[in-house]
């Protein structure tokens, strides 16, 4: 019965130890009048009848005050214990000589409260305490070793960075007073006047691991991990040492050669092909039955029933692709699944972002978020962003967060606080629109979220704030002395000219600004740690793709016996997506997991309405990522879909089928609006919309347009197998014989 029971209610994916049914009964010492011990009983359930008698009151128990429901008190003393435990395992660990001024640790307790150790770090102006507390981590550490110490005297050239294995560049900054205004997401970064290094992290308990990697991967970036150059300087060693220069690297001709032009795969024509021959196949059989009865008995109302030939032929060419599709796995080709081709990624494009001629382009990560649980949902999440960041920035980018809170005015105030610390902390920028207000009591300004789920008219919203702050950033002149100060004074000041007009409507902080690409994701999504490289690579290179979508692999919270089924069809549609875009068929976009071009979105993608204001996303369609693609196509863009990440993305998939069948139904209802207007406006404005007409008649080729109206027509057949089977079964029985011979076929 489980088994079925999962269907409906998912399991944990794992369940916690079963805590017995009598709990220990928290004892207090105390001191009674006479210097005897006394157990005094905690209060509460498990305090035992007559354990304590009334008249004593908490406060002759506890003189200095009853603490015991004071979190932040125990808060508080938890900080300081884990901050001398910090201090106590950098002097262990040889970080720290214990004697020199300005060398510790930092602890976070809450906003703009830390703890320190030792204690006189606070003296220090502009020194780790200050300059911790405004860059807003949640812990920080000194390290001076030997290493660090011989690292930063033997540089020969003074550049703003310290080479890494694999190409990472670790910041260099002049003093401790340029630490807020750092890459936050290196998590680390020399000093150059105290020749040390100050690490930070999110987590106290991952910040010696962070440290210990850093030193581990400088002494590899020394000595190196070749065994071949390893033999080559013990040969020379008589002869002198050998040297390599850390900020000189070798030429990558690979890098250099000039990138093949991508192919057209036909394999996926003529699947198309082929499924065309074997629809007209079963629908001639139907059409000769047909001519044979006429033929009989010289009947000609049989006819009529070639009016439906176009409804069979929409809803039943999906089921021949998939029986072609399947052929071709098992005895096709599957080169192309690891190859690169025009719309396919199967293996990563070489890195020829050359950052000392360039700066990588600036990548925006744009997350919508609803009600989502902070601490389930959200900080995983973000976590998995930040790590993704980091390598990027180690690689010479730059990357911020930009989430579109559409929950921040409609959740209780403790939460609402939660979060905006929350974004805070970690460098997230947000902007959250007013709740949905048509007719407000009030006589303030009406509001509409618009759209059936709202998650397109929340990201247009949020866009629209940042282009009003960049608007305003463009009457700014930069003069040469113009440095990062100044723009985010700049940006700072325009912020809250945006947020002032709006009268307090719409509430945002942090960095709203938008990069060259936009990396979409869900609330509940995990990205590759280095996937940001890749990606702005093969963008850079192929500036005819508007969006590259990126296979996900699925993320399981539970073990239940439907999320198994669900992971395993997910799985299977990614799959057959690969395959079939790896043979040349039309890539998809599923609204999540992939990056888009801002320029193009702006360039072909944009339009206006009532609300006045320049939008991106349809708010009338449920599948707004589906027009979107459309419309790049439509506009002469090309879509990509790249499989080198593996399963790196991961997303969350229905639990039960409750949640399962809300899903189909929103693709299907996505769909149709596509297609068609709304009853009412047949009259007037026809059935079919104007972007599917402009779909049909535009220069997207005939076997891709042929592919997605095979995707669209399986909502139709699902909905309509059921009701077709039984209504087909029952007129082949009653008019067996009769003039209906092709109904059941």
């Amino acid at each position: 019965m489980n088994v079925f029971k999962s269907y409906f209610v998912p399991k944990k994916a794992a369940s916690k130890a079963k805590v017995g049914k009598e709990k220990a009964t928290a004892v207090t010492e105390v001191k009674s009048s006479n210097g005897a011990r006394q157990d005094v009983p905690a209060s509460g359930p498990a305090s035992l009848p007559g354990s304590r008698p009334d008249s004593i009151r908490s406060s002759a128990l506890f003189p200095a005050g009853d603490f015991r429901n004071d979190q932040e008190s125990v808060n508080d003393v938890r900080a300081e214990v884990v901050c001398n435990y910090m201090y106590q395992q950098q002097l262990e660990r040889g970080y720290t000589t214990g004697a020199l001024p300005g060398e510790g640790v930092v602890l976070k307790k809450r906003k703009n409260d830390y703890t320190c150790c030792p204690a006189d770090l606070r003296q220090y102006q502009y020194g780790l305490y200050d300059m911790s507390m405004e860059l807003n981590v949640r812990c920080a550490m000194t390290v001076n070793t030997r290493v660090i110490n011989i690292i930063m005297a033997a540089r020969r050239v003074a550049r703003d960075y310290i080479p890494l294995p694999g190409g990472l560049r670790l910041q260099v900054l002049r003093s401790m007073r340029d630490l807020p205004r750092c890459q936050k997401h290196h998590f680390a970064a020399f000093i150059e006047d105290t020749q040390m290094l100050v690490v930070w992290d999110d987590n106290p308990k991952n910040i010696f691991t962070r440290a210990a990697n850093l030193e581990k991967q400088l002494m590899q970036m020394i000595w190196g991990t070749d065994e071949g150059e390893e033999d080559e300087s013990e040969q020379d060693e008589k002869g002198g040492p050998a040297v390599q220069e850390n900020g000189v690297e070798d030429l990558d001709l690979e890098a250099t050669a000039i990138e093949p032009k991508r192919k057209t795969q036909l394999a996926s024509p003529i699947m198309v092909a082929i499924t065309l021959i074997l629809c007209f196949l079963c629908l001639g059989t139907g059409l000769r039955a047909v001519a044979l009865e006429i033929a009989t008995d010289n009947n000609y109302i049989r006819l009529a029933l070639v009016a439906v030939i176009p409804v069979q032929l929409f809803v039943s060419l999906f089921f021949f692709q998939s029986i072609v599709g399947n052929f071709f796995e098992i005895f096709g080709p599957i080169g192309s699944v690891r190859q690169n081709s025009k719309h396919y990624s199967g293996e990563a494009p070489r890195r020829k972002l050359d950052r000392e001629v360039q700066a990588l382009p600036h990548v925006t990560v744009q997350m919508p978020v609803y009600k989502e649980g902070l601490s389930a949902v959200i900080k995983p999440t973000i976590a998995s962003l930040k790590q993704c960041i980091s390598t990027y920035e180690l690689q010479g980018g730059s990357a911020n967060i930009f989430v579109n809170d559409d929950g921040m005015q409609l959740i209780s105030e403790e939460d609402k606080n939660a979060r905006r610390e929350f974004y805070d902390e970690h460098n997230i920028g947000w902007v959250s629109r007013p709740p949905h207000n048509p007719n407000p009591a009030d006589g303030s300004r009406p509001f509409l979220r618009r759209g059936k789920f709202k998650k397109a008219s929340n990201m247009n919203y949020a866009l629209m704030v940042s282009n009003r702050i960049e608007e305003k950033l463009k009457q700014f002149q930069r003069t040469p002395e113009w440095t990062q100060t100044h723009e985010q004074e700049a940006y700072e000041q325009c912020l809250q000219q945006v947020l002032e007009e709006d009268e307090g409507r719409t509430l945002a902080e942090g960095n709203v600004r938008v990069g060259d690409y936009i990396l979409i994701i869900d609330s509940d999504t995990r990205v590759p740690s280095d996937c940001l490289l890749d990606a702005v690579t093969e963008m850079e290179q192929s500036p005819e793709v508007a969006i590259m979508q990126f296979s996900s692999g699925v993320m399981r919270v539970t073990t239940s016996y439907f999320e198994a089924g669900v992971t395993w069809f997910t799985n299977l549609i990614y799959t057959a997506i690969s395959f079939s875009v790896a043979n040349g068929d039309a890539p998809p976009f599923v609204g999540h997991n992939a990056i888009l071009r801002w320029s193009a979105i702006q360039d072909a993608a944009s339009y206006e309405d009532e609300d006045g204001y320049e939008k991106y996303w349809s708010e009338s369609h449920v599948s707004e990522d589906f027009d979107m693609s459309l419309r790049m196509q439509c506009a002469g863009y090309i879509l990509r879909f790249a499989t080198y990440t593996g399963e790196g993305f991961k997303e969350g998939v229905s639990l039960t089928v409750y949640d399962e069948l809300a899903r189909w139904e929103k693709y299907a209802y996505g769909c149709n609006e596509l297609i068609f207007h709304p009853l009412k406006y047949w009259l007037f404005k026809g059935p079919i919309t104007p972007l599917f007409r402009r779909f049909l008649f535009s220069s997207i080729h005939l076997p891709k347009k042929l592919t997605i109206c095979a995707y669209i027509g399986t909502y139709y057949a699902i909905g309509a197998a059921w009701i077709l089977t039984v209504g087909n079964y029952f007129l082949t029985g009653w008019y067996f014989g009769q003039p209906a011979a092709f109904v059941g076929l």
